[in-house]
């Protein structure tokens, strides 16, 4: 069970490339974009060779025996294989991360802060280069990387398309997200300010911020570099030493990420890789000099991190599974709604722990039903390469087979498929994880709606009216995420106080809170509590000291000691 449930989670000593010519047949234009994306970067590569770790500041495979293919789920061509960590690798990673969390934590919040300003600049760089923005940047350390930065800036988008599979502008919005965190957290020095008050005359007690030492991130194959930024930026940013876990299915963008970081200054081993699929969880979990671990992913490998990782003493924050609804009023914008609707369900695939997989309707805008699967119909199903493509591939075969079940199961269970993306077919991609939009007409009792689908499914469900509609979200058992169309000011306000999902959406589809705020899901989607970003965010990776000092006036003349317990009032 564990097994099942944990496996969904220097250039010089690179080997040898392998060449494709074993490999499934691919289009031209994708062999081009996976050389480009490759041959600059010491980490991560896409023709066939071995990804590496990041050990003290240095790309290596470590002593790996053990390799895990990385597969382009739009071919089954191998792209890279990743290294299963050995113990006496995971072991050095936490020696390297433990000596350089010494020096990192005594680093003034100032220098900490202006690492970060410098990998911002190197992202945006990225993202002004491809809009065709080319003004230089005035930081003058980030000057010498801009030549390669020219020449390859869509690397990390490509990364994502080859890897995980999403079109290539779902692949920059997922590196815009995560930049979003980025720069909030250039805001450090106001953010770890602590609190200060005189207790009673000439006494304080005051509160800092502090690092908790070296912490963990064990990330999903959803977000390839999103999520991986944000615990980037959280944790290091804190004063802590981070060891990354990426997805074993698509690790290239965080490694791209992880050599940007240090080239804006991060000391060698303050940031670590580690890949793995069970070895390194367990490590994880149990390494007692482990302080904390923050957990994208499956509820039950979610559950094991949780329970494990805390029964050691360490903070846990594990985000888990979602079931997100939307409320479809009648009084809604019907063009806007419709299309809004269709986006968040079948963008990424439907591969978004915030993606809208339950559409509520009430009254009036069952009418509106088949209008959404005509526009869900037309999406272009595709490699991510085309810019035509608006549903790529999803992550696996496995995947792939799963959602085609949940499909099949709501005929068997009495619903109604609508809309039947099973066995659509792409030109060029005969071995591609493709599942078209799918739209499945169902009760609460079925099992595609009682499970995450995780794919380009929309659950249609049908309420008498609003508080029908209400207490439906609220009986269920997640709460990521909850939206609703409507004109409405009064029913927009009564959605807001009485829906338990703790990210709300009025008229916005996809809620999720920009970085200035914390991430808020809550009920069977989170375990731990705290904050994936935002201010309970810094909370989760630092901990706080209070201290209270007296200095008395009277002390620099009066010698006479006493021997009662001191009042402090």
């Amino acid at each position: 069970m564990l097994a099942r449930s944990l496996r969904t989670i220097s250039r010089s000593s690179r080997p040898l490339r392998r060449s494709f010519s074993t490999s499934p047949r691919v289009s031209a234009l994708a062999d081009l974009e996976a050389v480009s994306a490759t041959k600059h970067w010491a980490g991560t590569a896409t023709d066939g060779s071995n990804t590496s770790c990041l050990i003290g500041g240095d790309f290596t495979p470590g002593s790996a025996t053990e390799w895990i293919d990385v597969h382009d789920p739009s071919t089954q061509r191998v792209l890279t294989r990743v290294p299963q960590t050995t113990q006496q690798d995971m072991k050095r990673i936490v020696d390297k991360a433990e000596e350089a969390f010494h020096s990192w934590r005594d680093t003034s919040v100032l220098k900490r802060q202006a690492v970060m300003l410098k990998f911002v600049a190197v992202l945006l760089h990225i993202i002004c280069h491809e809009a065709g923005n080319d003004e230089r940047t005035d930081h003058d350390d980030v000057s010498r990387f801009q030549a390669l930065i020219r020449e390859h800036h869509d690397d990390v988008a490509r990364s994502i398309v080859l890897e995980q599979g999403k079109t290539f502008a779902d692949a920059k919005g997922d590196v815009l997200r995560g930049l979003q965190v980025v720069e909030a957290a250039c805001g450090v020095p106001s953010l770890l300010m602590g609190d200060k008050l005189e207790v009673t005359k000439d006494m304080d007690t005051y509160t800092r911020k502090v690092p908790l030492g070296v912490v963990a991130a064990i990330c999903p194959f959803n977000f390839p570099a999103m999520i991986p930024l944000w615990a980037m930026a959280m944790a290091t940013v804190t004063g802590n030493s981070l060891i990354l876990k990426p997805s074993e299915r698509d690790p290239g963008a965080a490694m791209i990420l992880a050599e940007l970081m240090e080239r804006a200054g991060l000391p060698k081993g303050v940031l670590s890789v580690m890949h793995g699929t069970i070895p390194p969880v367990k490590f994880l979990c149990e390494e007692p000099r482990i302080k904390a671990i923050s957990f994208v992913g499956g509820d039950k490998a979610g559950k094991y991190i949780h329970d494990t990782a805390s029964r050691n003493g360490k903070r846990v924050q594990a985000n888990l599974g979602a079931k997100n609804h939307c409320i479809l009023m009648p009084d809604a914008n019907k063009n806007f709604a419709l299309n809004s609707i269709v986006g968040a369900a079948f963008g990424a695939a439907g591969q978004r722990c915030m993606a809208l997989s339950t559409l509520i309707t009430i009254g009036e805008s069952n009418d509106w039903i088949l209008d959404l699967v005509e526009r869900a119909k037309n999406l272009k199903v595709g490699n991510g390469f085309d810019p035509e493509t608006e549903v790529g591939p999803l992550i696996t075969p496995a995947a792939k087979a799963r959602v085609e079940s949940l499909i099949q199961s709501c005929a068997d269970q009495g619903g109604k498929i609508l809309l039947d993306g099973r066995g659509v077919q792409v030109p060029g991609y005969p071995n591609g994880n493709f599942v078209g939009p799918t739209v499945l007409e169902a009760t609460t009792e079925m099992d595609c709606y009682q499970q995450e689908i995780f794919g380009p499914v929309l659950t249609i469900v049908k309420a008498k009216d609003l508080d029908d509609a209400i207490a439906l979200i609220n009986r269920n058992h997640y709460g990521n995420g909850a939206a609703i169309f409507t004109q409405s000011g009064a029913t927009a306000r009564k959605f807001e106080k009485e829906v338990e999902a703790g990210q709300q959406g009025c008229n916005i589809p996809i809620p999720v809170p920009l970085p200035m705020f914390s991430w808020s899901g809550n009920k069977g989607s989170v375990l731990g509590g705290a904050s994936l970003y935002g201010p309970r965010g810094y909370d989760f990776f630092t901990q706080l000291k209070t201290t209270t000092s007296l200095w008395r006036a009277e002390d620099a003349l009066d010698n006479k000691a006493t021997t009662a317990m001191p009042t402090q009032h």
